[in-house]
């Protein structure tokens, strides 16, 4: 087996391990795993979310589903932010399941763009400022208004739930600049939201939680 090594750039640095040649690198995932049956054909075995969760090592997330920390931009001096340093630039896995379909309702300071890269489609439900809200799809066919790409602005309320059941799961990247921080973020609580956003009940109450979880 060739042994594990960590990946590095000029300019900053993967966060996480690696395996070549075991098809753990998100390159080898986008294709479907080739299995031999009992008559000698070849065919191919679909991805399921167990895999991807162990492929890249992914760790549940305070907001639901699971993520891993991919990139941290090292090229830069940190940045200030409150006082406190960010790295410039980070990036992440997140991966919604079946078992686990709900990311909910969060605010983050900074923006955020997102990128889909398979699975299910994933519906965004987004609750701006001034009390608009809006729903957008990431997935893999734009023929159908899906977005492979998209950022949603700092300071706007996000959740994000799986629409489809074919795959079991909906893999994205995101990358935001300054880096993620928990101090950045603030966890959606069902009653706080209500009092603010009341029009969107039906979405706020299946999308957030009653109590904001620990970190």
């Amino acid at each position: 087996m060739i042994p594990a090594f960590m990946i590095r750039s000029r300019r900053g640095r993967t966060v996480g391990m690696c395996r070549s040649g075991t098809g753990t690198l998100l390159a080898a995932l986008l294709t479907m795993a080739t299995v031999v049956t009992s008559s000698g054909m070849a065919e191919e075995a679909p991805i399921d979310a167990q895999t991807l969760i162990e492929s890249l090592d992914l760790k549940g997330h305070v907001e639901g589903g699971f993520y891993r920390r991919t990139y941290e931009a090292t090229n830069q001096p940190r940045v200030d932010s409150d006082g406190a340093e960010r790295f410039s630039m980070t990036s992440i896995y997140y991966l919604l399941t079946a078992e686990g379909p709900i990311g909910h309702f969060h605010q983050n300071r900074s923006d955020i763009v997102h990128y889909f890269h398979l699975g299910d489609p994933i519906e965004y439900v987004l609750i701006h400022p001034d009390g608009e809200m809006e729903t957008r799809v990431m997935g893999a066919d734009p023929r159908k208004g899906q977005l492979l790409q998209m950022t949603v602005p700092g300071g706007v309320w996000k959740a994000s739930r799986l629409t489809g059941v074919e795959q079991g799961y909906g893999l994205i990247s995101e990358a935001v600049s300054p880096g993620f921080d928990y101090g950045d973020m603030t966890l959606g609580v069902t009653a706080e939201l209500l009092a603010t956003y009341p029009q969107h009940r039906s979405y706020i109450e299946a999308l957030s939680r009653e109590s904001a979880p620990k970190r």
